[in-house]
């Protein structure tokens, strides 16, 4: 069975920096993408960034610049690196992970909150 763990949401002052960490074990398939989506109250599920299997990184317009996505060799860990926080980034952040053949999971979140 899948599990995502997630780790490393917390607290922290506007323009500080946290790093999010997610650890994918069971997995039984080839890993497509792996993935940072957030989840504001009252907003839907957005994407944050992404990473190919190939190492392509994809993020969303509002936080390139500041965030970072990157994998470990083994390739089922996965890290986001957020710079530069604000208020606005405050949210749930879920690791989610995609296979070639559209299996696809998701962690439970790991909240981040962004104040002062």
């Amino acid at each position: 069975q899948v599990q995502l763990v997630e780790s490393g949401g917390g607290l922290v002052q506007p323009g500080g920096s946290l790093r999010l960490s997610c650890a994918a074990s069971g997995v039984g398939f080839s890993i497509a993408t792996m993935g940072w989506y957030r989840q504001a109250p009252g907003k839907q599920r957005e994407l944050v960034a992404t990473i190919t299997s190939g190492s392509n990184t994809n993020y969303a317009d509002s936080v390139k610049g500041r965030f970072t996505i990157s994998r470990d060799n083994a390739g089922n860990t996965v890290y986001l690196q957020m710079n530069s926080l604000k208020p606005e980034d405050t949210a749930v952040y879920h690791c989610n992970v995609r296979g070639f053949w559209g299996q696809v999971y998701w962690g439970q979140g790991t909240q981040v909150t962004v104040s002062s």
